[in-house]
């Protein structure tokens, strides 16, 4: 555990060599969704991933204060401070990904190459009205029903990591899931991707290639995985693995 600016943060940390590797996770996972990754990078390079606030084995939100996605790229800093991690490759993703670019354009001289797996897009896109029956519903008792069938839509073919995704939606607080989405209408990634020059790359599924997509806004590298969930990570763990080694490895 080390101390996040809102308390304490669960962390996975291990291996050795460069650049390190901080993962950030999804709205109601943990960062035991890149246990895969960090036994993929660890014999070659450090992996380290961490639980965000609200989330697994961290700290409670604190929800008289309203959450921002740059808010928790603050405990990415935490994370990275604490485990002396000056700079690095920053992977995020989902709602994670939209942290790993605040804190990118943050700190853009602390992060060495950004990944984006199917990230959150420019919130100031999309229409606030067009969602609201559905915030409502999950501040409403009807709240599990109508995030259970959500996920259903974008979970993959696999039914064990439906299960599995399925599991960690039900063990994650439901003001900590209504808070992420509301946070997510509200992020614009525009002064991020202005400030942050570094090599990027966006790793999307095929409903993640539209004009609020970070890839559009910030006109940068894209790869399109077919067949999977949201989660590609778990769906396809060694095609994750493939495409996070080429871009590591590839030219600055």
């Amino acid at each position: 555990m080390v101390a996040g600016p809102a308390g304490a943060l669960y962390v996975d940390d291990g291996g050795e060599g460069a650049p390190a590797v901080l993962f950030v996770h999804s709205l109601a996972g943990t960062s035991a969704h890149w246990s895969s990754a960090l036994a993929h990078c660890r014999p070659r390079r450090r992996a380290v991933a961490f639980d965000q606030r609200g989330h697994g084995r961290s700290a409670p939100l604190d929800h008289r204060a309203e959450l921002a996605i740059e808010t928790l790229a603050d405990d990415v800093r935490a994370v990275a401070d604490a485990c002396g991690l000056h700079r690095f490759a920053l992977v995020g993703h989902s709602l994670g990904g939209g942290v790993a670019l605040a804190f990118a354009g943050a700190y853009p001289e602390r992060v060495e190459r950004l990944l984006l797996l199917d990230p959150i897009g420019d919130g100031t896109q999309i229409h606030a009205a067009e969602l609201q029956p559905f915030l409502d519903q999950l501040d409403s008792p009807a709240y599990l029903p109508t995030i259970e069938s959500y996920w259903g839509t974008i979970a993959g073919p696999d039914r064990a990591v439906r299960e599995r995704l399925l599991a960690d939606l039900r063990a994650t607080p439901q003001a900590t899931v209504v808070a992420g989405f509301r946070a997510t209408l509200r992020f614009d990634p525009t002064p991020s991707l202005l400030r942050y020059r570094g090599p990027i790359l966006s790793v999307v599924t095929p409903a993640n290639d539209a004009p609020f997509s970070l890839h559009r806004v910030g006109r940068f590298p894209h790869r399109v995985v077919d067949g999977t969930g949201h989660w590609i990570q778990l769906d396809r763990p060694a095609e994750f693995a493939r495409l996070l080694d080429g871009f590591l490895e590839s030219p600055a």
